[in-house]
């Protein structure tokens, strides 16, 4: 039986030590601080910063701080519009979750300070604010915020040109939150992604971050902006140091410090009124907070109010103490609101008791994120890019067509109802003096109706596979250097209305599908190819080969040259091989000649001697064997 139970123990401890390493661990975290050459660790909080990474263009140099909030970091990446009107961060190795994401702006060092760039962020494809005039003197405007869901392993944070200054950015914050921090609503979703818009702490104390807090990294180190007085005499601040219950919790993980803070009304203004200048048109999610912290309040039913947002009432008869079950206790109310005007006004007005109490808001833009472009037309357009060695200043960075204030230059799109995704549906890069070749997988472009790429310097064949883009109506490869024959395949295009290869080096028959298209109304022009032929007003064709033909003649023509260059090597060999013999032997004849009479010598002489010395058996006595 243990030994049965011998495997299972191990397993569950296993499970249980790498469960606590990664609680040790903590949420996911990634600082960067944009142009620095090395990782930077700041002061007092020692927060590690790493050096600059995952840019698609831009310049490094050192930066100026706009607000006093500003991380203490001395570079930035600034991103001129010569090198494109989009360029990205692209962060990889993002584990799959919901993070706040933040981005801090900065100024160019000894910049001229009438130059305050504008500029728009977007986030995944989604845009999520526009810098405003004057941002460098409003404090919690140096930076913008959003809390969405990165889904696929990636961080992709944009900035694009307005052209009013270039975009300069100080640092990227990407910090891993709770899944469900911040549900707001019941058709809330991970398409969704808030925007911060206000975060203010009320009260005694001073503006800080969530770190300065003490607070739990699971809340994303948010920043608290400190407000003293929502108006002149309307209020008094109130503060305590006794424990609050509830606060550090999750998801939202609120720092406890928070409600120890907060406004009071006075008995000469009862109510307690909060105003905003917000963008018109756009639902906002409000979260407001209360700890019951005064003395004067002990029971349920003594402080009672309304809360209403532009007038409307949200909440009737808040009663903080009955809410969160006693005194010094965190309450959280949400409540998500439309507004059409352009300011948001937050009322508590009391109905028993003489003054309302708040402790701190947020309030959020909510944004619904972008639907993205189909991967494969991504990856075609990336190709093309490569093949025609697209300049920066084209800015083909982050995705072709979101947001879709900045959809990548000559490109146009539409949404296909079918995937919810976006298409390519148009190409248009005419005369931009572009070069390279056009590649094969132009024709993953399957929604391609247009395609312009006239009055420039592209060379090679045409691809065959355009055939297979059967949406194209307008192809437009005129003044350029193809080369080769037209490709049969473009016969295939049953929509083409338009055909401009004029002015290209193309050779051979225009095939016979094209030229019966003349007759429907469709307008082709072959012109200023000296080589084209076989329909009217182009020369008249010699005897027609098939491509197999051709392909025939050619490997025939090879093979019998490769077998002439053979034969003549092998010819040569031997001829060589004879020479050489003959050589060797003209070498050698004296030297035989001469050995030849020596040994005519020598055998005469042998034969002289053996005739004097010769004797009988007699004389000679026996013959001795041994």
């Amino acid at each position: 039986m243990l030994r049965f139970l011998m495997p299972w123990m191990l397993l569950i401890l296993c499970v249980a030590f790498f469960t606590a390493r990664a609680a040790q661990r903590g949420p996911f975290s990634m600082r960067i601080s944009c142009g620095a050459r090395q990782n930077v660790q700041t002061v007092p909080t020692t927060t590690l910063w790493f050096k600059d990474f995952g840019y698609t263009g831009g310049i490094p140099a050192n930066a100026s701080r706009p607000s006093f909030i500003t991380p203490p970091l001395k570079t930035l990446r600034f991103f001129p519009l010569s090198g494109g009107p989009s360029n990205c961060y692209n962060i990889n190795g993002v584990p799959k979750g919901h993070y706040s994401v933040r981005i801090f702006f900065g100024l160019v060092e000894q910049a001229s300070a009438t130059n305050e760039p504008l500029f728009d962020i977007s986030i995944q494809g989604t845009q999520i604010y526009s810098l405003k005039s004057g941002w460098t003197s409003q404090d919690d405007q140096a930076f913008t915020e959003a809390q969405v869901f990165l889904t696929d392993g990636s961080a992709s944070i944009c900035f694009h040109s307005t052209g009013h200054g270039d975009p300069a950015i100080l640092s990227i914050e990407i910090l891993q939150i709770d899944d469900n921090a911040y549900y707001f609503v019941p058709q809330w979703s991970k398409g969704i992604i808030l925007r911060t818009v206000k975060r203010l702490s009320c009260g005694f104390g001073q503006s800080k971050f969530g770190v300065d807090y003490g607070a739990d990294p699971r809340g994303g180190d948010r920043f608290w902006e400190h407000i003293k007085t929502f108006g002149d005499d309307s209020d008094r601040p109130r503060s305590v140091e006794t424990r609050i219950n509830q606060a550090s919790r999750p998801p939202n993980f609120y720092p406890e410090t928070l409600y120890r803070s907060a406004l009071v009304s006075t008995s000469s203004q009862p109510d307690l009124t909060y105003t905003l200048d917000v963008d018109p048109n756009k639902n906002y999610s409000i979260w407001l907070h209360f700890a019951e912290i005064e003395n004067s309040v002990t029971a349920i039913g003594q402080r009672v109010f309304n809360i209403l947002i532009n007038g409307d009432v949200v909440f009737e008869d808040v009663d903080i103490v009955k809410l969160s079950g006693g005194r010094f206790t965190a309450l959280v109310l949400n409540t998500t609101v439309p507004v059409n005007g352009r300011t948001l006004t937050i009322t508590l007005s009391p109905k028993e008791g003489s003054s309302a109490i708040i402790t701190a808001v947020e309030i959020f833009e909510v944004i619904m994120s972008e639907s993205k472009t189909l991967s494969d037309e991504v990856r075609a357009l990336q190709t093309l890019k490569k093949a025609l060695g697209l300049p920066p200043r084209f800015g083909w960075n982050g995705d072709p067509c979101v947001p879709q204030q900045h959809p990548w230059t000559g490109a146009d799109c539409q949404l296909e109802k079918s995937s919810g995704k976006w298409v390519i549906d148009g190409l248009g890069l005419d005369n931009q003096g572009l070069k390279g070749f056009l590649p094969d997988g132009i024709s993953r472009l399957h929604n391609l109706q247009v395609l312009n790429l006239s009055g420039n310097s592209i060379g090679g064949a045409i691809p065959s596979s355009l055939g297979t883009v059967t949406s194209l109506q307008v192809l437009d490869l005129s003044y350029n250097f193809f080369n080769g024959s037209i490709p049969e395949s473009l016969g295939q295009l049953k929509l083409l209305q338009r055909l401009n290869l004029n002015g290209n080096f193309l050779s051979g028959r225009v095939p016979t599908t094209l030229g019966g298209r003349l007759l429907h109304r469709a307008s082709f022009n072959f012109t200023d190819n000296s080589g084209l032929c076989g329909i009217p007003g182009l020369p008249t064709c010699g005897p027609h080969l098939t491509t197999g033909a051709k392909i025939g003649i050619g490997l025939g023509t090879s093979f019998a040259f490769l077998l002439l260059i053979t034969f003549s090597v092998c010819w040569w060999k031997r001829r060589q091989n004879i020479i050489r013999v003959q050589q060797i032997a003209a070498r050698a004849a004296p030297y035989a000649k001469a050995r030849t009479h020596f040994s005519r010598d020598i055998q005469m002489t042998r034969h002289n001697n053996n005739h004097a010395n010769s004797h009988t058996a007699s004389e000679n006595g026996p013959i001795l064997l041994s």
